[in-house]
This record gives structure tokens, sequence and C-alpha cells, in this order.
């Protein structure tokens, strides 16, 4: 997939809220060694260098436009492309930061323990995946994108998002690697101006990417005319234009 940096910044603030949140609930106080997987431009990675002073922290992204963003945030700290589910670092690490980024990466009961197996004695795995599929953002992405002339081009792109297990199945797939799992579900209300349109273009920069890149620039064009038709009507605009997005998010943090 083609991230944007810019368009994933473009909404900074909403998107690092959550990290802020699940950074709040690591128990791990100190720490030497600490790595942000699936960095983006570094929004996250400069929350975890504030937390955690004395240590080396570092990031890594698949997204070359991103880890250049990263590089130019914070050009102090080490920055690699590289893929979550091939990454052979074996740490120990003291804090593993994954925010938003293993939605993307598949085979979650293999996946967390092999991290869970990184972290040092007392380290920490901190993860936040959107769980929205199901939302009629996501839904309607689908829809718009089986309706269309590019219904063929699209066929696998909603399953390039990996389907979330339930609470309890993500418990058990660390439990026995961790003396402590706390998982939790919060759903945050962004108010995003333009009304449908800003939803849209929330989305773009993440969501929506699968579904826009096979197309052509004048089918993606299209496209988002119908989807920002079907998202007017699912998230009607406020009394001043702007529009509140139901953002549901799971949140896990294991403690070894």
């Amino acid at each position: 997939m083609s991230w944007s940096a810019r368009q994933y910044v473009a909404f900074e603030d909403e998107r690092t809220r959550p990290a802020r949140d699940l950074l709040a609930a690591i128990p791990t106080v100190q720490a030497r060694s600490v790595v942000d997987i699936g960095c983006g431009p570094g929004n996250s990675t400069e929350l975890l260098v504030q937390r955690f002073e004395q240590a080396q922290v570092r990031g890594l992204d698949s997204s070359a436009d991103m880890i250049a963003a990263a590089r130019k945030r914070l050009p102090q700290l080490q920055f690699e492309v590289a893929e979550i589910d091939s990454w052979a670092d074996r740490g120990p690490f003291d804090v593993i930061f994954a925010n938003a980024v293993l939605q993307w990466v598949p085979d979650h009961a293999t996946l967390l323990p092999a991290l869970a197996g990184k972290l040092s004695d007392g380290g920490s795995l901190a993860i936040q995946m959107p769980d929205n599929l199901n939302e009629p953002s996501h839904r309607l992405m689908r829809e718009v994108a089986a309706k269309g002339p590019w219904a063929a081009k699209l066929a696998g792109a909603a399953g390039q998002r990996t389907e979330m297990a339930s609470a309890s199945d993500y418990f058990s797939m660390l439990r026995p690697y961790c003396s402590r799992v706390d998982v939790w579900r919060t759903t945050y209300h962004h108010q995003l101006s333009g009304g449908a349109a800003g939803v849209v273009e929330w989305f773009k920069g993440s969501g929506l990417i699968p579904f826009l890149n096979p197309l052509t620039e004048e089918e993606r064009a299209q496209y988002l005319q119908h989807y920002l038709a079907a998202v007017a009507e699912a998230y009607p605009a406020l009394p001043d234009g702007s529009v509140l997005l139901p953002f549901p998010r799971l949140f896990i943090v294991a403690t070894r």
C-alpha cells in the first residue's frame, strides 16, 4: 500500500490522542530500550521520547514516506523501513509500542506471542487497533467497491485489513507469555470540520488506501464521489457544519 505522511498528519491531534491514552496505561516505569513499530510520521515516537527520557528509542514502518517524515521530525533517532511480520530483531525491549498498525498485519495468533517474546522481564507490549470494520464508514467502502465498474479491481481491497479477534481471544493469546494483560475498548467521537467531506479526508489517510490505490485517477474521483454521497447519509452534519465520527478502538497492554 502507498501511505502519505502528509495526508495522515492532517488529523494529527485526533490520531495521536489514542496513542497518548495507550502510553498512559503502560506500567513500565524505567525503560532502556523502546521501539515504536508502525511509527508512521513519528507522532507516537515523540510521545515515547518524552515519557522514557533515558531510553534508546527507535522506530520502524513499512512506508518509506512515513519513515522520511519521522526522520525529519526526530533526526536524533534511528528509524528504519521494515515489515513487522518479518522483523527479526530479538530485543529484548522494555517497551514495544504498536499504535494503529497491527490491523494491517495478519495472523495475530502468531504475531502477538512473537512480539511478547521480544520483551525484557517487566517489559510491556502496548497495542492500539481501530476496531471499526463494522462501522458505516468501512461498510460503505466495501459497498461502493462492490457496486461500481471497479468491482473486479477492488475484489481484494477489504481483505488487506485483518479481522479483529475478540477481547478474550487477545487475552488468551498473550496471557501464557505475560504476567499481566489488560484489554479494553474505547469509542472516540472525533469532531471533524467539513461534514461528510471531513470523514472522507480522514479515511483517505488510512482505511480508504486499499480501495484507492488500484484505481486510475478518473476511477478514484468517481469512487470518492459515490463514497462521499453515502457517507453524507450515514453521518449527518451538525448545525455548525461539522460531523461527529464514532471511532471504536481496541487497546491491549501486556506486561511480561
